[in-house]
């Protein structure tokens, strides 16, 4: 059999690829046929493949020119992207389709060729991996981190650079038709052709030979090539219209589930700063309290050292005063006063003590609030980050395809989500009367013939 083979560019939605969440065009009861080979945190990777060379080049630097966070200064960079992601798939929905034995032999076919990816390619560190049968066709998603060792240019000696990486395993760009990325998936594409010929599956590729012709001929050749160049531009556009219709469902997915996220996160934002201007007015308040109570409290040690120096202050007894008399006139009187005068500090001071302890525990309440609604907050500023990413993917998406594409893309799935809902409402028999039953299966029954009879007409359509 003559198939043809894709490979492209995907958008890299990794949640997609996990099927963590279920697109329209994916069958939920052929999700547990997908085949997992890689899965690896993205964040972790990074630190795994670049801390080392971080390190290296902080040595030495300035603050203000040290890369705390190279994950980060990627994926906010405008140079390089995060990871990359390719698709490569046999034939399409019409001969390869998933449920088929072709399509089963399409799976065989890209299994065999994706367990040595990464041995081929030992700069593109791959960190995700699928082969999907829930869509129309079998195909691939590879998620790899393109990066270069030992650079001796500006910068980190192990950084992210998709051309570089690509020129080490051997790929030198040309034009911009002929660029590294197009070389390798070419490359790439006749080493999956090669193996798909060892399960009798021929590449298609149209081309002709060259001849001395006159000009009749010669511009008919000329048009066939044209025409030839048609047909290969139109297996190319099946498979990638394929990919970008499955591109726009992510993306309309993620938009999905991520516009409740936006406006919950939008809620706890204003939550989270009514609470932070809370607590900045508490901690103002109990610095205004520590002030008031600070005088009192010096007043009171001031006071308390003062008494200790009381012995100084005992009045001198007369020459010829009596030890009784001065006892009782000098003595007793002041030790009372000194007596009565020390209990009242002492309670003050224990209750200047509670007060304290109080306001230092408050202090370190209102504290810790604020240091955790602080941490909210910069919980959504990241997550509004992110909202703004997928917002950003999605109008290039739109730039891309244009809106009417889009626009009539989405309204072919709602067509058809609407035309799924019906029928399975008709396939559930109604709880109501004999006579609803009735009705029930009397329209079931009209459906079914009428499909029959479009199957019918297609088939005698096919035969001719």
């Amino acid at each position: 059999m003559r198939r043809t083979i894709s490979g492209m560019i995907g958008a890299g939605s990794l949640a997609h690829n996990r099927r963590d969440f279920v697109a329209e065009n994916v069958d939920p009861d052929r999700v547990h046929l997908n085949i997992c080979y890689q899965n690896e945190n993205l964040k972790e990777v990074y630190k795994e493949l670049f801390d080392d060379s971080v390190e290296r080049y902080n040595v030495g630097k300035r603050k203000d020119r040290q890369i705390t966070n190279y994950y980060e200064k990627i994926r906010q960079g405008k140079q390089e992207k995060l990871f990359h992601e390719v698709i490569f798939q046999i034939g399409n929905r019409e001969d390869m389709a998933v449920g088929t034995t072709e399509g089963d032999l399409a799976v065989k076919v890209l299994d065999e060729y994706v367990k040595n990816f990464q041995q081929r390619n030992p700069t593109l560190h791959v960190f995700s991996c699928y082969l999907h049968q829930d869509e129309a066709t079998p195909h691939l998603h590879i998620d790899f981190v393109p990066y270069v060792t030992g650079w001796k240019g500006k910068g980190m000696d192990t950084r992210v650079s998709l051309k570089q990486a690509l020129k080490s395993l051997g790929f030198q760009g040309g034009n911009k038709h002929d660029t590294e990325l197009n070389q390798w998936i070419n490359h790439e594409k006749e080493l999956l052709a090669e193996i798909a010929r060892q399960y009798g599956i021929e590449w298609e590729q149209k081309g002709t030979h060259e001849e001395h012709l006159d000009v009749y001929n010669f511009k008919k050749k000329e048009r066939k090539k044209e025409v030839q160049a048609l047909e290969r531009e139109k297996e190319y556009l099946t498979a990638e219209n394929e990919g970008l219709t499955a591109q726009i469902a992510e993306a309309r997915a993620d938009i999905q589930l991520l516009k409740d996220d936006k406006e919950q996160a939008v809620k706890d934002k204003e939550e989270a700063e009514k609470r932070a201007e809370k607590a900045e007015k508490d901690l103002c308040s109990l610095e205004e309290r520590r002030e008031r109570l600070q005088p009192v409290m010096d007043n009171v040690s001031k006071e308390i050292k003062e008494y200790g120096t009381v012995k100084t202050l005992l009045p001198e007894a007369g020459a010829l005063e009596r030890a009784a008399t001065y006892r009782d006139k000098k003595i007793k009187p002041l030790f009372t006063q000194m007596k009565n005068k020390i209990a009242a500090m002492a309670v003050q001071v224990k209750e200047l003590t509670k007060e304290v302890e109080k306001w230092k525990h408050k202090y370190q309440e209102t504290k810790q609030v604020y240091n955790r609604v602080q941490r909210e907050l910069d919980t959504v500023r990241q997550e509004k980050q992110q909202l703004q990413d997928v917002s950003d993917r999605y109008d290039r998406v739109v730039r891309v395809l244009g809106e009417n594409v889009v626009e009539d893309a989405v309204q072919q799935d709602i067509q058809e989500q609407k035309a799924l809902e019906e029928k399975r409402q008709m396939e559930q028999m109604p709880k109501g009367s004999i006579h609803e039953r009735l009705a029930w299966g009397a329209r079931k029954s009209e459906m079914e013939n009428q499909q029959r009879k479009k199957n019918k007409t297609k088939n005698r359509g096919m035969e001719r």
